[in-house]
């Protein structure tokens, strides 16, 4: 959804007072997932406005963010991260989609000149650099839910977007899932960092976050006229059919997952023999694990991700493992840390016996991490391990 050329064209001032003519069309863009970048596999929606009188073909993208801005990590850690409405050239904003193989559908609006124009200006106004910014939210507050809003701003009452459009009924997890299938790494990363906002089933209204539902909605919408509703759309131009987009054929998470947990059971046979291995296995994982936590942990209590919050991840990344377990380097475990691995080794298995009943939808490929961390537990706080293991 992000695009980060910013192409000045004419000075906006100039822009705020041009009229539209009676041949002006303005289209909703709906341009295709990508591969390249995570950001890329939910597609993207933009604005154009085509005047062939004047000359004037614009697009009015929501999706631009500048790396320069001020304290742009921070923001970005933060949930303040800056986005803008850019306006750029047509050729140039359609180039690079042909280039990467992703289609673009053209929308045409079905308004009454007055209505495009009104509209137009909106943009304008939109676009002066007093108002181009704005908090960017993943679901609620992005490049395709800003022409779903600008639209009913501009249209009120008359704009009919309450049609029921959706084929079946989803979370936003869901609907992530199905767009992530050529990025299972992405998708590994957003089960991970966000919580149980995103398990709430959507409406049909808040799968506009997704440009394709923009493009389905706005197909299905009507607008109130002085003869009665009309389609929103007049016609629908394939501009970019696309290309197939290349699957994955790398490693997948989930057999990744159970190939760590291959590896650990593997460092807990030999351990029996050398307990050096499975003191530098777990001196390494437990604290990384909790500096996981810890992250989860930020990220729910001390930014504005509201997607983040209610993690339950954080019942098997238990922050505590960071720093407690970096005893694990020692030759001989303290008799406080026995204890706490003891404890640790009941709470994996209630962890693991409550994985598919717990609000949040947890990812599969993190499973077998759970009930290695068990394992590892157990071996730590000399379960089942011989006594001369114990020691």
């Amino acid at each position: 959804m992000l695009r980060y050329l910013l192409i000045g064209l004419l000075p906006l001032q100039l822009l705020s007072q041009w009229q539209l003519s009676e041949e002006a069309q303005i289209r909703v863009l709906t341009c295709g997932p990508g591969t390249e970048e995570l950001y890329a596999a939910f597609g993207h929606s933009a604005v154009r406005v085509k005047d062939p009188v004047s000359g004037l073909d614009l697009v009015y993208n929501y999706g631009v963010f500048d790396f320069d801005q001020p304290n742009f990590y921070l923001n970005f850690t933060r949930g303040h991260l800056l986005y803008q409405l850019a306006v750029q050239d047509y050729d140039g904003f359609l180039r690079q989609y042909r280039a990467e193989g992703r289609y673009v559908h053209e929308q045409v609006l079905n308004l009454r000149a007055a209505r495009q124009q009104a509209y137009f200006d909106f943009l304008q106004i939109n676009a002066l650099p007093a108002n181009r910014t704005y908090n960017y939210d993943y679901f609620y507050d992005n490049c395709a839910t800003r022409i779903r809003d600008g639209l009913k701003a501009v249209l009120g009452d008359s704009l009919r977007l309450d049609t029921n459009y959706v084929e079946r009924q989803e979370s936003f997890r869901e609907a992530c899932d199905r767009y992530l299938t050529r990025q299972p790494w992405g998708d590994l990363g957003i089960d991970l960092c966000l919580g149980t906002p995103m398990d709430k089933q959507m409406s049909d209204r808040e799968y506009m976050f997704l440009p394709d539902y923009i493009e389905k909605g706005f197909a299905a919408a009507r607008v109130l006229t002085a003869h009665g509703h009309k389609p929103l759309v007049k016609e629908t131009i394939v501009t970019v059919r696309g290309e197939k987009q290349a699957e994955y054929e790398g490693l997948r998470p989930l057999l990744a997952g159970w190939g760590l947990l291959g590896v650990g059971l593997l460092v807990t046979l030999l351990g029996r023999r050398w307990p050096r291995i499975s003191r530098v296995w777990d001196g390494i994982s437990f604290p990384l694990v909790g500096l996981l936590g810890w992250l989860l942990s930020l990220l729910w209590g001390a930014t504005d991700h509201a997607a983040a919050a209610e993690n339950y991840n954080i019942l098997w990344a238990l922050p505590l493992h960071f720093p407690l377990a970096l005893w694990c380097w020692r030759a001989k475990m303290p008799g406080w840390l026995r204890k706490y691995f003891r404890g640790v080794t009941v709470w994996y298995g209630l962890v693991v016996l409550g994985w598919f009943f717990f609000p949040q939808t947890l990812h599969p490929a993190l499973f077998p991490l759970a009930l290695l961390l068990g394992l590892r537990a157990a071996v730590r706080g000399g379960v089942f391990l011989p006594s001369r293991f114990k020691r």
